[in-house]
């Protein structure tokens, strides 16, 4: 059993893991790049699903898109599974509770990038759309709330998804995303990291936030399928006064975050 292990933790720390982790960053930011370009372009009025099942299906259409999307498809698997080897393997020398914490933010991770890999499978299979996260979303909220106790926990998912956005947003301000980063010395790069992750961070907390609050919102309404996750949020900001301009603010920061992620396929730190 040990030998199995060992030959597991072996496996997770390949250099070819690494590097596909690392381009699973750096899909993420292509991905947030065209939500970013979608909400802008609902702003002044078009058309599209400002999530990441739009933005799927976007790069479908790019030229070469089953060669992208089966390339991006391995490098957010992959990812997946660093996260995963470093919610099982590693944080073990560090205190009980800063290795719970890690650990758990590994998990989260690790699930994060594996519903973001379904999400390219479906595409590569040929059964994906645009509107598939919204959809799903929506029968996600519908269903549970038909469930015994459905009510509260989709109010304690609501919020624990607004709270995320919180956290998201202040980490920009506090520039405590560089701890991630081997960030590059002082000059123009260190300051073009710095400033697209202050930027990127604040945006990707808002439509987190949004998202959140939008939950709560269908559930005390009992409407719950106008939970439709972060293009239903987005959509929800565009109907507020001077909505547009500020749909439009946020769409340019997730391009910012984007652009940060792309950053941190190289400067990543991979704790192994």
């Amino acid at each position: 059993m040990q030998q199995a292990v060992d030959k597991a933790e072996d496996v997770t720390n390949s250099r070819v893991l690494e590097i596909l982790a690392r381009l699973g960053f750096a899909v993420s930011g292509i991905l947030h790049l065209l939500v970013g370009a979608i909400a802008i372009r609902l702003a002044v009025g078009g058309t599209g699903s400002a999530d990441f099942s739009g933005a799927v299906a976007e790069l479908a259409t790019m030229p070469v898109g089953p060669f992208l999307l089966w390339g991006s498809f391995a490098a957010c698997a992959a990812l997946s599974l660093w996260q995963t080897s470093d919610a099982i393997f590693d944080f073990n020398h560090q205190p009980t509770k800063t290795k719970a914490k890690n650990k758990a933010k590994a998990v989260l991770q690790a699930i994060v990038y594996a519903v973001l890999a379904l999400t390219l499978w479906h595409f590569v299979t040929g059964t994906g759309s645009g509107g598939d996260n919204r959809k799903a979303t929506s029968d996600f909220t519908v269903s549970v709330m038909v469930a015994p106790g459905g009510v509260v926990l989709l109010v304690v998912i609501g919020l624990a998804v607004a709270v995320t956005g919180v956290v998201y947003g202040i980490r920009g301000p506090k520039k405590s995303f560089q701890k991630q980063l081997r960030m590059p010395s002082p000059g123009p790069a260190r300051t073009a990291v710095t400033a697209l992750g202050v930027t990127g961070y604040l945006a990707k907390g808002t439509v987190l936030l949004l998202a959140g609050l939008l939950i709560v919102v269908a559930t005390v309404k009992q409407h719950p399928e106008d939970s439709t996750g972060l293009d239903g949020g987005l959509r929800a900001l565009r109907d507020q006064p001077m909505g547009p301009y500020l749909l439009a603010a946020v769409g340019a920061g997730l391009i910012c975050y984007g652009a940060y992620m792309v950053m941190r396929a190289r400067l990543a730190k991979m704790s192994k």
